[in-house]
């Protein structure tokens, strides 16, 4: 339920990828924190994370005002000790309600991945799409999210040369735990409807060569 004490609306069953990398039916609240892509690079890879702000606490603008370089580090002591002068970006949110954020256009490089590493290929920003959840290692995520994560990703694989998804812990293992043990990548798996080589975490026999 909102807070109005309404259901979020469906996600559709298919978001539309404008011309500069923007989904429509996203709510755009763009980030100053992106460059371009390197020598042209397209996206081919879509990294899952997890983020709440302040940790393991859902609703609040947090995440919005980090990503907008507007985040009151004196306002929590976890923002003192970790946030302060950290500039990072995603190309989107999805809330807990399900509603989508996109921050960064996909034609660009977001800030959001780190150093990365994906089956020996470097700077994984450089050639990645970024989508955070609301939520945490600690929590089961909502349906609603995975509602809309789903058919962004079916979305952004037919926009873009996408070929493979992987958690930022399978990128940047022993730094990173997300998206956490409580994200299903089954489900994702099933109700995106791609096949076994996109998911080469989740089915490593089937994955493919590469890309340098």
């Amino acid at each position: 339920m909102t807070a109005g004490g309404q259901s979020p609306a469906p996600a559709p069953a298919r978001f539309t990828v404008d011309a500069n990398g923007w989904v429509d039916e996203a709510r755009q609240l763009p980030s100053p924190n992106f460059e371009a892509r390197p020598n042209g690079a397209r996206p081919t890879l879509i990294v899952v994370h997890n983020i709440s702000l302040p940790p393991n606490e859902f609703g609040g603008p947090g995440i919005t005002d980090l990503f907008l370089n507007r985040l009151d580090c004196d306002a929590h002591p976890y923002y003192d000790a970790h946030l302060r002068d950290v500039r990072v970006s995603a190309h989107f949110v999805i809330r807990r309600d399900g509603a989508l954020e996109q921050y960064v256009s996909c034609d660009e490089r977001a800030w959001h991945a780190g150093a990365s590493n994906f089956f020996g290929r470097e700077r994984c920003n450089d050639f990645s799409i970024g989508i955070e959840l609301e939520g945490s290692d600690a929590s089961p995520f909502e349906r609603a999210q995975y509602a809309t994560l789903a058919p962004l990703v079916r979305s952004l694989a037919a926009h873009y040369e996408i070929d493979s998804l992987a958690g930022h812990s399978d990128i940047a293992p022993g730094r990173k735990t997300d998206p956490g043990p409580h994200f299903e990548w089954p489900r994702l798996q099933r109700e995106t409807a791609l096949p076994d080589q996109y998911f080469p975490y989740l089915h490593p026999s089937s994955r493919k060569p590469i890309r340098s």
